[in-house]
């Protein structure tokens, strides 16, 4: 093993950065190139926009053409989509952060300007959803979009029947002309039943939501009449519905699916949460069948754009001038079936690095694909929680924030400052991090010690997280660090 380290500190192996343990790598993340390192600082100050901190070094000055953005095409409509998607879950709001982290109204100038510069560089798929931005997203979008062209965009909204109480025909329904208002369109391009699989009944609760009530019924309907150009469901969860799903295609037909996919989860899916599938089958059975991919998660919740520092430097050495987000987007994009990839872009930066990887799309190699799977499968021996900061948790009713919570702790993963022994040498600096971080992120109040294990949040955590026992795991860890005690 020794030799083996010698032998990637000199040539730069990646397959001897591979064999580094979790210590070597607190280790050399704490060393790190400056660049890196002092990036990740400033991405984690108070006040700092929560951005890809890595985009500034890399090639941001590059002017983005506008007319090269790679479009792929709908086999059933035969209309070019943009493979750069936008997601409307993150909207900025006017305190200068995201819809969905934040209860700050929605900026609408500056969300018409994101939508105005990714229209002009070739974005023409924009997905929303009645549940997102506490119910204001389609609204948002639609003021946004209606100030263009029809034809130079399409539009991709849900059916978001989560609660029983949404589940009857009428509620379902009056959700459904809702959307049509908000988005001020008289026709939807792309509808979805929207998380399927979700929640603990599987196959139960996609009957209660859409079956019964004969609310898929009414939607094949609509399509036939022209009101929805293309019909299909989001994934999330249990894979026995998806599989009916597929099953009954002939039936159905389905347009299109969305799904999860990334190079994580591509063969780790259940190493990342027990509950999902990997995304290798989910494309390869949808590839079968010729039902088009619309990709969402291409970055984990992020967690592929923010990876542990040591990952960072891998990454860069093997492409300068490369954002560690881009290596994401382009492994996705490679894929053929795949129609478009759905981005939730708050800030400029973030939708210029994006549009970057895709105008126009350079497809990663296979030597780059396996040098990907050594980079999830080096990811995968760190211990980060599965949260993708989606709030489906929240509001918990003790006032604990729950995802600032799980944040928090992957983020002292993610940079190294999780000291896994008091003999450790970066105890003090990392133990100092983790708590003053912890108290800044997370007000006193709305920590993990105030859980009680009612279990109120897990139902609906799309990632299956065992939200409770990971609290009790936090609570444990910074009680051990504040009392100095062995970990």
């Amino acid at each position: 093993m020794k030799e083996k380290k010698d032998m990637a500190k000199e040539n730069g192996s990646q397959k001897g950065d591979a064999l580094l343990s979790r210590r070597s790598f607190i280790k050399k993340g704490a060393a790190t190139s400056a660049v890196v390192g002092a990036l990740a600082i400033t991405s984690s100050l108070p006040g700092c926009k929560k951005k890809n901190p890595l985009v500034d070094v890399y090639d941001n000055k590059r002017e983005i053409p506008t007319d090269k953005m790679t479009m792929r095409e709908n086999p059933k409509t035969k209309e070019k989509v943009s493979l750069l998607g936008y997601g409307c879950m993150r909207i900025p709001t006017i305190d200068n952060t995201s819809a969905r982290e934040s209860d700050s109204s929605i900026d609408q100038e500056q969300w018409n300007k994101l939508v105005d510069y990714a229209i002009e560089h070739g974005v023409n798929y924009f997905d929303t959803s009645p549940a997102y931005c506490k119910g204001e997203s389609e609204r948002a979008t639609g003021i946004a979009l209606s100030r263009h062209d029809r034809s130079k965009y399409f539009i991709a909204t849900k059916l978001s029947n989560f609660a029983p109480s949404t589940w009857s025909r009428e509620a379902s329904i009056a959700m459904y002309h809702k959307s049509f208002k908000e988005l001020q369109v008289n026709y939807i391009d792309y509808y979805l039943l929207h998380g399927i699989g979700m929640g603990d009944d599987g196959p139960a609760t996609f009957k209660g939501r859409y079956i019964d009530n004969g609310v898929l019924d009414f939607l094949l309907k609509e399509r036939e009449a022209g009101k929805i150009r293309n019909l299909g469901f989001s994934y999330h969860g249990d894979i026995k519905v998806f599989d009916y799903l597929l099953e009954n295609h002939d039936k159905y037909k389905w347009d299109f699916v969305q799904i999860q996919m990334n190079y994580m989860d591509w063969k780790h899916a259940k190493e990342v949460n027990a509950r999902n599938t990997d995304a290798e089958y989910l494309y390869g059975e949808l590839t079968k069948r010729g039902i088009p991919a619309v990709i969402m998660e291409p970055l984990l919740g992020g967690r592929l754009s923010k990876v542990p520092n040591y990952v960072a430097e891998t990454l860069m050495r093997r492409e300068p001038g490369k954002s560690v987000a881009s290596w994401a987007f382009r492994w996705v994009g490679s894929f053929p079936n795949v129609l478009t990839v759905l981005s939730g872009m708050t800030y400029m930066e973030h939708l210029q690095d994006n549009l970057r990887s895709y105008c126009p799309l350079t497809p990663v190699t296979e030597s780059d694909m396996e040098f990907l799977e050594e980079t999830a499968q080096m990811m995968l021996k760190y211990p980060t929680i599965p949260c993708n900061d989606c709030k489906y948790c929240m509001p918990c009713p003790y006032g604990i924030d729950i995802p600032a919570i799980l944040l928090h702790y992957n983020k002292c993963i993610n940079e190294g400052n999780m000291p896994s022994s008091t003999q450790d040498p970066q105890y003090r600096k990392a133990r100092r991090a983790f708590l003053i971080g912890y108290d800044r992120a997370v007000p006193a109040l709305r920590q993990a010690n105030h859980c009680i294990g009612c279990h109120h949040c897990v139902p609906h955590c799309p990632q299956n997280i065992a939200i409770p026992r990971q609290m009790r795991k936090i609570d444990q860890y910074v009680e051990k660090l504040k009392q100095g005690l062995e970990l």
